[in-house]
């Protein structure tokens, strides 16, 4: 039974830490575009321009993707070396997380510029806030998998 499902079990990770922060981005991003897509309808019936920045809103979780890619490349090169599974899982799920609130406030900040058309700035500003979760916890991530392929 060389190989096997232990083999198998060691790389969950792997896939974990992409899948969890994809879902959180899909979701993030998916619960901000209802939300400018409800501003825009709002904006058409009343006959107003409706303000395309928005889009801004609805892109934001989808870094939160790449940062789990970035860690699960890391993770695969260093593949052998004793890395555990929980590092993908758990990193996965904060990134993914940070990437599912960063969409419920893009939801509000979307329907905020819709009913004010102000606070742009104000609103991407939190936004890169929640982002700072994710970035932190893949920086923390890499720096903790250095750390366990040198020892």
């Amino acid at each position: 039974m060389e190989g096997g499902a232990l083999m198998q079990f060691k790389d969950i990770g792997l896939g974990a830490v992409l899948a969890l922060s994809a879902v959180g981005s899909g979701w993030g991003a998916g619960v901000a575009g209802m939300a400018a897509i409800g501003a825009w309808k709002k904006a058409f019936m009343q006959n107003k321009a409706a303000s395309f920045v928005m889009v801004a809103f609805v892109g934001a979780p989808l870094t939160q993707t790449i940062y789990g890619m970035i860690v699960m490349n890391k993770m695969a090169e260093l593949s052998g070396r004793g890395i555990p599974s929980s590092a993908g899982i758990f990193s996965g799920l904060a990134i993914g997380v940070s990437a599912v609130f960063q969409g419920m406030a893009g939801a509000v900040a979307a329907d905020a510029l819709g009913e004010t058309g102000k606070g742009f700035g104000n609103y991407i500003i939190v936004l890169g806030v929640i982002e700072t979760v994710a970035l932190f916890v893949m920086a923390f991530t890499l720096g903790v998998l250095g750390k366990l392929a040198g020892a």
